[in-house]
């Protein structure tokens, strides 16, 4: 009866141990666009867990633009969404670090939901470990939504890294919380105005 039970118990264990290495070789992985590195989900949630510390918010915004204009403050680290009665919704946002922030006028030209990622070929050539394409989920880059800034590669698009909110890490593009991508993308328009400012 011992040895019976002796060997159900090793190759339950067996079977546990099985299983176990064969979850975490399967573990979901999150590309870290920072380090140009695929990440382990479970790690990066543990030893990453703090969320974005900038809420976002009505304010007074005194300008000239009308009404579902974006404007991007780079220097500030904040993006406002013009309302009526010189008020905006103002979000807090990563941008373009040393040697990739840019400025300029452009027009919304295409809004996607958990779009799919393809790295341009300057990136690639940067960080070789990047993926051609990457196709739109939790754990793509550009998170949950992203609007297109005219025929540029940059867009505003949501990030699985809200920790990364109020700094400067990104080649360029300008990263919001899921939360907070999913309530500009409903607001706006295609055509709406977006004004990138250093």
């Amino acid at each position: 009866m011992t040895k019976i039970f002796k060997l159900l118990f090793a190759v339950a264990l067996s079977a546990l141990l099985f299983t176990s290495f064969v979850s975490s070789a399967n573990a979901a992985k999150i590309f870290n666009t920072s380090t140009g590195k695929w990440e382990d989900a479970a790690e990066r949630t543990v030893t990453n867990s703090r969320q974005s510390g900038i809420p976002r918010q009505v304010v007074d915004y005194d300008t000239d633009l009308r009404v579902g204009s974006i404007v991007v403050e780079t220097s500030e680290r904040r993006a406002y969404l013009v309302l009526e009665d010189g008020k905006a919704i103002r979000y807090g946002v990563g941008v373009g670090r040393d040697g990739f922030r840019w400025s300029g006028r452009h027009r919304l030209t295409r809004k996607a939901e958990w779009p799919g990622w393809t790295p341009p070929t300057a990136m690639r050539a940067r960080q070789p470990g990047l993926p051609a394409y990457m196709p739109g989920g939790p754990n793509n880059p550009l998170g949950a939504r992203a609007l297109y800034v005219g025929s540029t590669l940059y867009r505003l698009h949501g990030t699985s890294e809200p920790w990364t909110i109020g700094s400067a890490v990104s080649s360029g593009c300008i990263r919001l919380t899921n939360e907070d991508i999913k309530d500009l993308y409903d607001r706006v328009s295609i055509g709406a105005l977006i004004v990138v400012r250093q």
